[in-house]
């Protein structure tokens, strides 16, 4: 349960899904709507909900990947939830009611949420954000010390899309779709070793998987500390790129993860 600076009242429920994804259930306990960002699993996510009593009202696409996408038939079915997307899921034939883009705003129950254009890891990527309390659902565009590979977009659009995030107040809860932290937090330490916040960091993520918990979510001003995509002007000098533009940047060391074995 979270509750906002108004006293407004959002739990979000998380469940893996898949080998290695996040379901989120995000329900309003004012309205009692529940949304359900992305369907990587259908059996799964109708189990969690049923299992809370919440009947899911609407379903947020992040992007079109079938781990993100491929379930919103199977849920819509059973549920006749209101699919939210992007165009790019709309056109895969997975889509629904209603396709958002960077700047539109839905709602859940009297919640307003902003939808925020993130391409990068897929051209029409977006993300989910709530204000009050502050919550971001970012799909595969910013993973905890990561970031999505760059399938689609350019690394202008991708690191416009991470600094839209970056930019997002610190408090905020970052829910990405994978539990892919400690694999991250190798790389984020050969590229970003004399960090101390990183390499608290990575001791934690050792420390919580070792107990079999999950490192997501995350805040945004530890993202912001720690994560080697959002620190790439940083980064630029000891990569070879210190009179780079930023962008130039996050493109090696996004080559650089593409690349990495630890």
């Amino acid at each position: 349960m979270i509750r906002g600076t108004s006293d407004a009242v959002i739990t979000v429920h998380q469940f893996p899904c898949l080998a290695d994804n996040y379901g989120f259930l995000v329900h309003d306990d004012a309205s009692g709507e529940t949304a359900c960002v992305d369907t990587p699993e259908p059996a799964v996510i109708l189990a969690e909900a049923a299992a809370r009593a919440w009947p899911i009202t609407q379903i947020w696409n992040t992007h079109w990947h079938p781990d993100h996408a491929g379930g919103n038939a199977a849920v819509r079915a059973a549920t006749g939830a209101r699919i939210t997307c992007p165009d790019e899921v709309a056109r895969g034939g997975d889509g629904g009611e209603r396709v958002v883009g960077d700047g539109d705003v839905i709602a859940l129950g009297a919640h307003p949420v902003r939808v925020l254009g993130v391409g990068g890891h897929t051209r029409g990527h977006v993300a989910f954000v709530l204000d009050d309390p502050p919550l971001a659902f970012v799909g595969d565009a910013l993973f905890a010390l990561g970031c999505g590979r760059m399938f689609e977009g350019t690394a202008e659009q991708f690191w416009a899309s991470l600094t839209r995030l970056a930019a997002l107040p610190d408090a905020t809860l970052v829910h990405c779709a994978h539990e892919y932290t400690q694999a991250n937090a190798r790389f984020a330490l050969a590229v970003d070793g004399d960090n101390p916040a990183l390499r608290a960091r990575a001791a934690d993520v050792d420390a919580r998987r070792a107990a079999g918990l999950p490192t997501v979510p995350s805040r945004i001003d530890l993202e912001r500390a720690t994560n080697p995509f959002l620190r790439a002007p940083r980064l630029a000098a000891a990569i070879g790129l210190a009179d780079a533009p930023a962008h130039a940047a996050f493109a090696e060391l996004r080559r650089r993860k593409d690349a990495f074995r630890p």
